[in-house]
């Protein structure tokens, strides 16, 4: 199987990208590597006899993959072409999974938009400007608290 991935990958590389690199992976797999559109694509034994699993990717800032973003499962006798379509959709995936990172990182002057998603319903922190370490809610725990003090005081104190 090995051999049919490699022998695969080197045709798709030939039809998705002109400047592209093929090695194999640890795992038996194969991957792709278009260094010019930052993007990888892996071909690795599916869990089915004859079927391979395509993911797709970024390639980061420094040459280091990250996570794959898109994945499908094809089989292995499937032609060039369908698999060159599989990937071409898994890419165009991919780059729709970059795009709102890719656009908020140009104010910050880096490429790519980080590695991560990036988490819902919070703002980003800045560099310069540290958190609050104590929010609203504890500080009205904490008058609260006083409140409770004080009046205990006062009512000893009122006491004859």
């Amino acid at each position: 199987m090995s051999a049919q991935l490699r022998e695969a990958a080197g045709e798709l590389a030939a039809v998705l990208w002109r400047e592209h690199t093929v090695y194999r992976e640890r795992s038996g797999g194969v991957v792709i590597r278009g260094e010019h559109v930052e993007r990888w694509i892996s071909l690795a034994p599916a869990g089915g006899r004859d079927e391979i699993l395509l993911r797709a990717g970024r390639i980061l800032d420094g040459g280091t993959t990250a996570p794959a973003r898109s994945e499908a499962v094809m089989p292995l006798t499937a032609g060039t072409a369908e698999l060159a379509a599989a990937c071409r959709r898994l890419l165009a995936e991919t780059v729709a999974d970059a795009a709102p990172g890719a656009a908020g990182s140009a104010a910050t002057g880096r490429k790519g938009g980080g590695s991560r998603p990036k988490a819902r319903g919070r703002k980003p922190r800045t560099p310069g400007r540290r958190a609050r370490h104590t929010g609203t809610a504890s500080w009205i725990v904490l008058l609260c608290l006083a409140g409770v003090i004080a009046y205990h005081l006062w009512s000893v104190r009122a006491a004859p």
